[in-house]
């Protein structure tokens, strides 16, 4: 056979070679798309959440999108052509051979969202947190003086700072002393909680200060502690319950912060130009110097250029406001905020579309 001929038959071993070694493209696409959309998810939840921040600030209601479903669609399609003549006299000419292939790569990929509105999901919003969820998260590690400080309007009648258009009111000198006790005390190992079920199978968290097998550091902030909440001295355990005062010195009475006080708070703190102020197209923010850092939050940055160092960032009213990479304390207090969201009940999510994938 001419070796003219024998490049069909090459040619086409090596196209099939080919096409079958990159048949299966579903699997290595696994590793890849599982971080890609983790990531892209996450960021883009990172600038939903601090969007809304930065319109509380100037009185826009708040609006959230949920990502219901993802499907990465991909094709791969392969085509192989051969021919060849032969004539029938040598007067017409040689002998001619032709070969072609084509191949045609797709990604097509749906993606569906959801706004999460309605009744349920608004009264979440507006609905205080559990009292046993925040101390849960305590329980879990999150530093007690943040968690209190972010998620807890008052605790047996001690006062948060709360914010309001009029301005922001600092904290009680008590309350914060309070949860700087309690985050020494968490330290130690000595508080802990556990939920206790009575006859009529009536559930309670109970709050636990040991006094034993402590440092009497410990031992003294324990009592100090106790001083501040007005409860009895020589009670190991406390009902936690919900509530602005407690009924008697063996409770301690919480009163969470719901995820748009929550919001609003952060809100406050979110730095504006001052002509915005002056003009009346936001509310005053914190008072400048000391005294505001002593009550800030969380610190969240306008500027006109977007800084190289930011964590998170969105781009509003002609301006970018951001969170610094390097602040732990303002990442902190955001991640907690994102995090009160799992905590809170905001209502079943709607019914997801049914989409038909081809199976050719």
């Amino acid at each position: 056979m001419p070796p003219s001929l024998l490049c069909v038959p090459r040619f086409g071993l090596c196209a099939l070679m080919l096409v079958t070694g990159c048949a299966s493209i579903g699997p290595k696409t696994i590793p890849r798309d599982r971080f890609d959309y983790s990531a892209s998810i996450s960021e883009s939840w990172k600038r939903q959440t601090l969007l809304n921040i930065v319109k509380l600030r100037y009185l826009d209601p708040p609006i959230f999108v949920d990502v219901g479903q993802i499907v990465a669609g991909y094709s791969f399609e392969t085509l192989l052509t051969g021919s060849t003549s032969f004539p029938e006299t040598d007067s017409f000419g040689g002998r001619t051979v032709g070969a072609g292939a084509s191949a045609r790569y797709t990604d097509r990929p749906t993606i569906t969202y959801t706004p999460m509105t309605g009744n349920k999901f608004v009264k979440g919003l507006m609905t205080p947190i559990p009292p046993d969820s925040i101390f849960f998260a305590i329980q879990s590690g999150w530093p007690a003086d943040s968690v209190m400080y972010s998620g807890v309007a008052s605790i047996n009648g001690l006062k948060n700072q709360s914010a309001t258009i009029a301005g922001v009111t600092p904290p009680d000198p008590g309350f914060l002393r309070a949860i700087q006790l309690l985050r020494s005390i968490q330290d130690s190992g000595a508080v802990s909680m556990r939920v206790r079920q009575d006859a009529q199978k009536q559930q309670s968290t109970m709050i636990a200060l040991r006094s034993m097998d402590i440092s009497e550091k410990t031992k003294a902030e324990s009592r100090e502690l106790r001083q501040l909440l007005k409860l009895d001295p020589d009670a190991s355990e406390f009902r936690l319950v919900f509530g602005a005062t407690a009924t008697d010195n063996k409770e301690i009475a919480v009163l969470p912060r719901s995820l748009l006080h929550i919001l609003s708070t952060m809100a406050v703190q979110v730095d504006v130009p001052p002509e915005d102020i002056a003009a009346g197209r936001t509310m005053a923010g914190l008072p400048p110097g000391p005294e505001g850092d002593a009550m800030r939050l969380t610190r969240i940055h306008c500027s006109q250029k977007l800084s190289p160092d930011a964590f998170v960032s969105v781009y509003y009213r002609n301006r970018w406001f951001w969170i610094d990479d390097r602040d732990l304390r303002a990442k902190r207090a955001f991640a907690f905020m994102m995090y009160m969201f799992t905590m809170a009940d905001t209502g079943e999510k709607e019914p997801l579309p049914l989409i038909t994938i081809p199976a050719q």
